[in-house]
């Protein structure tokens, strides 16, 4: 029979994953917001929460910096006057790119903030670009997130980076933007098959409980939840009880057959 210590267990458990996935999430979107404003350009007013607009946006302005400062040091390095690296669109360009969408995009989500029935829901991320619907299976909304967008983010970078498009920089950029919005999307599929099925093992604990209540439980019954079997000679208030007392940790209502 689980105990106090063993519910605050799983429950400390069950926050450090909430918080672990919520990281992962707010820094992962940092990093893909800038190709997610192009992916996505009708997304809601709240799809990106304030941490993930704040890093993106202090990320963008210092990214070009330290490309500065990386070739001004390289450069300074005695006989190593190094050519600058092929590629027409460098990471200070995308920078540019950057800000003049969030401008774009600012002007067009405040509208939004300020007519909010215009709005079905403010954190849907909006329909993908057209093109994507052609590719197989591409109804299905995780499929799309967690695959198709990165995976076309990732290559066209490489394609622009053969061409001499971009700069090896960017294209490295890009890479890591593809993969960070994997990861992201990964994290919202997984929180969300949480809820359903934390609502399926709910339901399927009740009965359980249930049968423990009233002293007809096997073994067999109880091992999907990890519990022991009540002592034998225990009056049927005390399990009574105790099974209200299961029954309000696992967070379910058990009816008395």
């Amino acid at each position: 029979m689980p105990d106090m210590h063993q519910n605050t267990q799983s429950m400390s458990f069950n926050q450090l994953q909430d918080y672990a996935m919520g990281v992962i999430h707010t820094v992962c979107g940092s990093f893909s917001r800038p190709v997610e404003m192009i992916l996505r350009p009708w997304h809601g007013t709240r799809y990106f929460n304030v941490a993930q607009i704040t890093l993106s946006t202090l990320g963008m302005l210092l990214l070009p910096v330290f490309a500065g400062a990386a070739d001004t040091a390289r450069n300074l390095v005695p006989f190593m006057h190094a050519a600058p690296p092929p590629g027409l669109f460098d990471i200070g360009s995308f920078s540019k790119l950057f800000f003049l969408l969030s401008f774009v995009h600012g002007f067009r989500l405040y509208r939004r903030m300020i007519r909010p029935e215009t709005e079905l829901h403010s954190r849907w991320e909006g329909a993908p670009l057209p093109f994507l619907h052609a590719l197989p299976k591409s109804d299905s909304i995780w499929l799309v997130r967690i695959v198709y967008e990165p995976l076309f983010v990732f290559i066209a970078a490489t394609i622009l980076a053969n061409l001499r498009l971009v700069t090896p920089g960017l294209c490295l950029f890009l890479h890591f933007s593809a993969l960070c919005l994997a990861l992201k999307e990964f994290v919202d599929w997984y929180a969300n098959h949480l809820v359903i099925r934390n609502i399926l093992d709910s339901r399927a604990t009740g009965p359980i409980i249930s049968k423990l209540l009233d002293n007809t439980a096997t073994q067999e019954d109880l091992a999907p939840i990890h519990l022991a079997s009540f002592p034998k000679g225990i009056s049927p208030e005390l399990r009574q009880e105790a099974a209200t007392y299961i029954a309000r940790t696992y967070d379910v209502n058990i009816t008395r057959s």
